[in-house]
């Protein structure tokens, strides 16, 4: 399982210049686009100064590191993992209907 993680939006909200909240989205890919095993998820979390996520400062001052500390990304990588197993890896099987059964007399 080749699993790829992109952060894929990063909106800052500013006042007197720091950045007070930021939106952030993460893509997962299990493997790649035309394979069987072939899963994706996107993940969002908000992560706000007033909350005590960070401390607020120049939007310029927040590297790709810096966006991807604000989110929850261990939970993210379980609920991916069991989202792959369940999909691909053990997916539900339903039960085959046996329609030439007939009650016995």
């Amino acid at each position: 399982m080749a699993v790829t993680k992109a952060m894929t939006k990063a909106i800052p909200s500013e006042k007197s210049s720091k950045a007070q909240e930021w939106k952030l989205e993460m893509k997962y890919e299990n493997d790649s686009e035309g394979d069987a095993t072939y899963y994706t998820s996107t993940f969002s979390h908000t992560a706000k100064a007033a909350d005590g996520d960070f401390t607020a400062a120049a939007k310029g001052s927040f590297n790709l590191a810096a966006l991807t500390a604000l989110c929850p990304v261990s939970q993210w990588d379980a609920v991916f993992a069991s989202q792959v197993e369940s999909v691909i890896t053990s997916p539900v099987v339903p039960p085959v209907p046996d329609t030439s059964f007939s009650v016995p007399s």
